[in-house]
């Protein structure tokens, strides 16, 4: 077996990770999307070029660091699956996504029988109908995709009850609302990957819970400079508040030298900067409470947010007020979500500058076209054509473009743990 021919230099590209969640809402595993700058819109022979770059370079980059502690969902065809490259990747933590069009032959079979003996689990994707080729894939599968853009309502339903039959664990693909979720919930899907998470659902009159205000209130006492006894008061009005933030402090993320067993010297610790930014992920992590784990929320909008910080430490080196901001605009661009409230009104309720509200409203300014650049990456099938300008906008090469997601998957997954 030999290496598959690359046409994309290893780091001549960019990647996503989308979400997949399960039954309960709780993170199970990321498909890893990646494009070379090479290619074209949603151009499959380079994006398959581009996963085998990444797998031959696993090393320089580090897939545990983009994945955490969930699967990762990897697109592979026939020359890849052919392939040696296999000793790169962490088997335990990877599912092989095999297309329904894969050339059923008998070496491939045997390649596939092969790396399941070495503990690779295999996906099946592009289902739209039951075929003899499908049913010798099927022997081998463990999760079956199904995509609800290219199939009708009724054969979804046909099709889940044929595999759930056969034992087989069902995932939708591109569920883009709370009604698809619901739907395909019904119909027993184990797993469902989409933005559907992500979408604002406005509710008129919608109040913010009280976690929620205590936390804004804190956040109105750090930014106005408050003093510490002051911030530590209304700490200690919410018993969770407080147990977390020590929890924080004590962690192997923050590195304090000695236990800190006093929220005072928590406080102090921690620094204004940070808890502020530790405020603004805590209004995510009320969903989590119940035990469910980071929430795709929160793992989103922490990672948008640490990935505009860098974006803006890179491109503005020095100027730590404008990362801050960044990181700002980052979190605050899934409020509305959070809340179900629009986002003018939650403005009018947590004051912010000019660049910020900009930014969020109408994604203009340098802060607006870090956070499009984000949004294009995080919906690569759909918004792939964008990254390209919207890189050269920034004069930002897709080289530190990749450094930079590596580094907010990785301070997601290993920091905003320890804030819930």
């Amino acid at each position: 077996m030999n290496d598959p021919t690359l046409s994309a230099p290893a780091r001549d590209f960019y990647l996503a990770r989308q979400p997949i969640l399960d039954r309960k809402q709780a993170l199970f595993g990321y498909e890893l999307l990646f494009r070379s700058t090479a290619a074209g819109p949603a151009n499959v022979d380079t994006a398959i070029a581009a996963t085998a770059s990444v797998i031959a370079h696993a090393a320089q980059l580090g897939l545990e660091r983009v994945i955490g502690d969930a699967l990762g969902f990897i697109h592979v065809d026939a020359e890849v699956i052919m392939s040696d490259i296999f000793v790169f990747m962490p088997r335990e933590k990877v599912v092989l996504e095999i297309m329904d069009s894969l050339p059923v032959t008998p070496p491939v079979l045997a390649r596939i029988t092969e790396l399941m003996h070495h503990g690779f689990r295999f996906a099946l994707g592009d289902v739209v109908r039951d075929s003899p080729d499908l049913q010798k894939l099927l022997l081998f599968i463990d999760f079956i995709k199904l995509d609800l853009r290219d199939i009708a309502a009724a054969d979804v339903a046909r099709l889940a009850a044929l595999f759930k039959q056969g034992k087989k664990k069902l995932l939708a693909e591109k569920v883009e609302t709370r009604d698809d979720y619901t739907a395909c919930l019904g119909l027993g899907f184990d797993y469902f990957q989409g933005f559907y998470f992500a979408t604002p659902a406005i509710i008129r009159g919608r109040k913010l819970s009280p976690s929620q205000l205590a936390v804004i209130e804190l956040m109105a006492l750090v930014t106005s400079d408050a003093d510490n006894v002051a911030i530590e008061r209304a700490v200690k009005r919410d018993v969770t508040l407080g147990l977390n933030l020590l929890r924080l402090v004590n962690s192997a993320a923050i590195g304090a030298r000695y236990r800190i067993d006093s929220l005072s010297q928590a406080i102090n610790v921690l620094g204004r900067r940070q808890l502020q930014r530790w405020l603004q992920i805590m209004l995510y992590a009320e969903p989590a409470r119940a035990g469910a784990g980071m929430t795709p929320l929160l793992a989103l909008a922490s990672t948008r947010a640490r990935m505009l910080e860098l974006l803006a430490q890179r491109l503005r080196p020095g100027q730590r007020s404008v990362a801050d901001v960044a990181f700002t605009v980052g979190i605050m661009s899934l409020m509305d979500t959070l809340f179900g409230i629009d986002m003018q009104e939650i403005l009018a309720q947590i004051p912010v500058i000019d660049e910020v509200a900009d930014a969020l409203l109408r994604r203009s300014g340098f802060f607006g076209e870090l956070l499009h650049l984000a949004e294009c990456i995080e919906r690569m099938e759909e918004k792939d054509s964008l990254v390209a300008p919207a890189l050269r906008q920034l004069a930002l090469s897709t080289d530190a473009l990749v450094e930079l997601e590596v580094a907010a998957f990785e301070w997601t997954d290993n920091v905003v743990r320890f804030a819930i």
